[in-house]
Parts: structure tokens; C-alpha cells; sequence
């Protein structure tokens, strides 16, 4: 059921970002749409939120640990905690080059990996159908279909927590609103490209979720490997899991930040770049930071549910502030020029789930403990709303501090970079 809520939960997200996408066809995305409507007391105190989420919370390590979890596994070897961190490094170090160096390639490998994992989950389907056959060495193919809702959970936490982790292999719904720019017919590419790629993901999803259901509760991160290990033996199991763990590898947003001068270490300029590759090498080492602080920060056994949760929890904070801003637009601009309009109880059921994605994850979970011990159930939202937190501080400073106390005002001004980029640059006026 959590699957067919994702499902609509990313449908819903969908529509609100065609509407709005359509509205502002920059690239950007949240970032464009909450400072359209978030312009006081500064459009740059919506920027440094969003920034912070971006830069401090948006990592790639979760993919890379399933990477090396599931590597491992293939080879017979033991999951153990260095190992692991060593292999989830040396992914993301190489999707990190790999991208920022020859981007040609880096989109190629990106589109040889999404058609594995097309391949992989319509292979999981069809095996599923088989297994309910009863054509496989399954010996009660029906057994997953008996109680299915036996000892489910009555805590808001459990859900909530297991749909961030849902919500996150919806993921990827709103990554062609970061690139508009470079979309050609934005308009009519939104409308079709969305939702049938939507749509053709959760068939797959909720098919596969099906025909592994046996396998969820018990088996981490490898569901599909340990599914295939008892319906085809070991060796298939071993040949599996190295496609599956290939899939695992995979930042125009960060560059869209620098371009605006928000102040970074050693500059704007420097990380708004595309050198040498004609490519945010500069931006994806933004992104690269803190992933390697989480690979190697919470034990391996822990730190996949934790990046889901820290990842999917300030999501769904900016995910009100958009949606309440859509609502904010309807209303202060009721004509103005909209290509698409979200369904108004669409909208509703967007921002009710928000508002049950920020609270209940405070409430205490059926086994009191959470998913992440010993670290606190709670932590993951009060990390991310420090990091939050720390973007209203950053611009407070920024804005209002530092020029008052030394007397001088920002003003912006467009400069263009040698590979053609053009940034934002303040100056320090004397204020008289």
C-alpha cells in the first residue's frame, strides 16, 4: 500500500511542479519557485535555505553504500564496515570525475545503467508471475498474499519513516525542472515526458514490490538478491546482484546557486565554472563533500535508512513552503499565464501529506527505538532542521549583520565568466 501512496504522493508533487514549472520554465527548480514567491524580507533568504538543504542534505552515498553491500555480496565476502565505506568512496569519487571531467560519458554510463535497471525490474516482474504460476522451485508461491497486513504498525512514525524510503526510489520526478533551460520545448516536454515516466516507473515498482513481498522484511537493502537467490539458486543470486549493484551508481543545482553569488569558499566564480569539462565539476564537488561525511560518519548498517530519512525529511519542508506558494500565486495572480493547472484536491492532498511528513516523525515508533539505533529516532529531523536553520542564520549574517556593523550596502552586479557562465558578484559600497 505504501507503494501505490508513493505513487500518488509523486504524482501529486508532479503535477504541482508542472504547474509551476510551466510557470517559470527556468532551470533551477525549487529554488526558482520559492523565490518567486518568497521575496520578503529578501529573495535571497529563500535562496539560503534551499541551499542549505541542497549542499548539506543532498547526498548521493545512499546508493553508493547499496553499491558496495551488494558487491560484496556477489563475491561471497562479509559486509564489513571499512570495506564497505572503502568500495562506497571509490563510487562516488568515480561519479564524481566521470561527470565533471567527460560529461558525454558520464550521460552515456547514466543511460546504459537506467536501461539495467528497467531490464532488472521487468525481469523481477516476470519472475514474480512465474513464481505465482508455480512454474519455479517456490514451494507455496501464494504464501506472500496470505494476511498481507498482518502485524502492521499502528505508529504515524513507522509510516512516515517507510515513506520517505518509498518516496526516495520515486526520486528523479522533478530533476528536468533543474535543467529548463537546456530542454527543448520545455512545455510540451513537461506535460508528456512527466507523467509517463512516472507512470511506467511505479507500474514496475508496485509489480516488483509484489513479487518480492516475502523477501522486504528480511533482507535490508538486497530484496531483489535474496528473492532471486530462492527462486533460482546461489549462482543466479550472485549474477543478479552484481547488475543490481551496477544500477546503484548514479548537479546543474549547485551551479544555479553559485550563479546567484551566494557567498562560498573561494568564491562564487569558482564554483558557478564548468571548467575544465564543460561541466559543474566545481558544483558536483559541493555535492561529493558531504557524502563522503555520511559514508564515513553512522555505521554501514544504519547509515542507508538514515541518509533516506535526512534526505526525504527537509524535502517535505520545502515541499510545503512550494505548495503553499502555488496557493499564494492562485490567488495574488489569478491571471496569470498558466500552461497547466494542478486540480485544486490534488494540491489539498499534497499539502496534507506534508504537513503529516514534518510531524509525525516526532512522534515515538511502535518499537520506540526507530530504525537508526542507538542513534535517536528523532535525530534526522532535528539535523535537518538545524541545517535549515543554519541557511536563516548564514543570511542574517550575510545580509543584515555584517553590513550594518561595518557600514556598507550589496550590490549585485553580472559578470561573465571565460567559459561563457554569467554570475552574480556583490560589491561592498561605503555607506555614507
Amino acid at each position: 500500500m505504501l507503494w501505490i501512496l508513493g505513487f500518488l504522493l509523486s504524482f501529486a508533487g508532479l503535477f504541482v511542479w508542472l504547474e509551476l514549472g510551466l510557470m517559470f520554465p527556468r532551470s533551477g527548480g525549487e529554488k526558482v519557485y520559492l523565490e518567486a514567491v518568497y521575496k520578503r524580507p529578501s529573495i535571497y533568504l529563500a535562496t539560503l535555505i534551499f541551499a542549505s538543504q541542497a549542499i548539506f542534505l543532498g547526498f548521493t552515498a545512499s546508493g553508493c553504500i547499496v553499491f558496495a553491500q551488494n558487491i560484496l555480496i556477489s563475491a561471497g565476502q562479509p559486509a564489513e564496515r571499512w570495506v564497505v565505506r572503502g568500495i562506497a568512496l571509490g563510487v562516488i569519487t568515480f561519479a564524481t570525475l566521470i561527470h565533471g571531467l567527460t560529461p558525454h560519458a558520464g550521460v552515456w554510463l547514466m543511460n546504459a545503467l537506467s536501461f539495467f535497471k528497467t531490464f532488472i525490474l521487468v525481469f523481477i516482474v516476470v519472475t514474480g508471475w512465474a513464481v505465482l504460476a508455480g512454474h519455479t522451485r517456490v514451494k507455496d508461491p501464494h504464501a506472500n498474499f496470505r494476511n498481507s497486513f498482518a502485524g502492521s504498525s499502528q505508529s504515524s512514525n513507522d509510516y512516515a519513516t517507510a515513506t520517505f524510503k518509498v518516496l526516495n526510489a520515486y526520486a528523479g520526478w522533478s530533476n528536468v525542472n533543474y535543467v529548463l533551460n537546456e530542454v527543448k520545448n520545455p512545455v510540451r516536454t513537461l506535460k508528456i515526458a512527466g507523467p509517463l515516466g512516472l507512470g511506467i516507473c511505479a507500474t514496475l515498482y508496485v509489480l516488483a514490490t509484489a513479487a518480492t513481498k516475502q523477501q522486504i522484511t528480511k533482507s535490508g537493502v538486497t530484496v531483489a538478491s535474496l528473492f532471486f537467490g530462492n527462486v533460482f539458486g546461489t549462482h543466479a543470486q550472485k549474477a543478479l546482484t552484481v547488475f543490481i549493484a551496477l544500477r546503484c551508481v548514479r548537479e546543474q543545482i549547485f551551479l544555479e546557486l553559485a550563479k546567484e553569488g551566494i557567498p562560498l569558499p573561494f568564491g562564487n566564480r569558482f564554483w558557478a565554472s564548468t571548467w575544465p569539462g564543460k561541466a559543474p565539476l566545481p558544483g558536483l564537488i559541493i555535492h561529493l563533500i558531504p557524502s563522503v561525511v555520511v559514508i564515513l560518519g553512522p555505521p554501514p548498517n544504519i547509515v542507508y535508512p538514515f541518509i533516506l530519512d535526512i534526505e526525504g525529511y527537509p524535502q517535505q519542508v520545502v515541499n510545503l513552503f512550494i505548495i503553499l506558494g502555488l496557493f499564494y500565486l492562485r490567488w495574488t495572480k489569478p491571471n496569470a499565464h498558466r500552461p497547466f493547472k494542478v486540480w485544486w484536491p490534488i494540491a489539498v492532498f499534497f499539502l496534507a501529506a506534508a504537513v503529516f511528513l514534518i510531524i509525525a516523525p516526532f512522534l515515538p515508533p511502535s518499537n520506540r527505538v526507530g530504525d537508526t539505533p542507538p542513534l535517536p529516532y528523532w535525530l534526522y529531523c532535528i539535523v535537518a532542521l538545524g541545517v535549515l536553520f543554519a541557511g536563516v542564520a548564514y543570511w542574517f549574517v550575510w545580509r543584515v549583520v555584517l553590513p550594518k556593523v561595518f557600514g556598507y550596502a550589496l550590490v549585485p552586479r553580472k559578470e561573465k565568466l571565460a567559459d561563457g557562465t554569467v554570475v552574480t558578484v556583490f560589491s561592498r559600497e561605503k555607506i555614507q
